[in-house]
């Protein structure tokens, strides 16, 4: 059961009903955690204002879904391990290359090394070693594409922790963090 409120149509304020009804308007629905969110305008345009800029960059949908289930899975969130596994499969990951990035790698050599670097990255708390970022300009990440896939860490880390604190009810089809053997 969820620890913080969710905030809905029937309890939000005209700027939360505002915010709400432009999620709904694009995804076609609001998802829980954005209703948790929600409960600070503020921090709800903060996300959906760095997840819009963050969308918009170089790196493809797959790869980003592959960073954000890798982190999920390494961080222990069940709702953002449910919530990336659905928009990984539309963003067209196989069931394979989902269970393989949450494993922290992908039969793509470069989402590869991008999903090392995500979970490097989460582990080490940004202190990555000169090695790893060669590693990741030698699979043909540009610096500019090293710095989003930092920000996917930070963006996806954000989540992951609002998702845990709150426990958020799942409102996707629900996936155990434990891993298929």
């Amino acid at each position: 059961m969820t620890r913080i409120t969710t905030i809905d149509f029937d309890n939000a304020t005209a700027e939360q009903a505002a915010l709400l009804t432009a999620i709904r308007d694009q995804l076609g629905m609001v998802p829980n955690f954005l209703k948790v969110f929600a409960n600070s305008p503020v921090a709800l345009r903060a996300f959906l204002g760095l997840h819009g800029v963050a969308n918009d960059g170089a790196l493809d949908a797959p790869t980003r879904e592959r960073i954000a289930l890798a982190l999920a899975q390494q961080n222990g969130c069940e709702y953002c391990v449910s919530a990336h596994t659905a928009i990984g499969r539309k963003s067209g990951l196989s069931n394979d290359e989902i269970a393989a990035a949450r494993a922290g790698t992908s039969e793509d050599a470069q989402a590869a090394a991008a999903v090392k670097f995500a979970q490097s990255l989460m582990d080490k708390t940004g202190e990555v070693s000169a090695l790893e970022l060669a590693e990741m300009r030698n699979a043909g990440f540009t610096d500019a594409q090293i710095v989003e896939v930092i920000t996917h860490v930070g963006m996806n880390f954000l989540t992951n922790i609002l998702g845990k604190a709150s426990r958020v009810d799942i409102d996707f089809p629900k996936v155990a963090l434990k891993l298929a053997a």
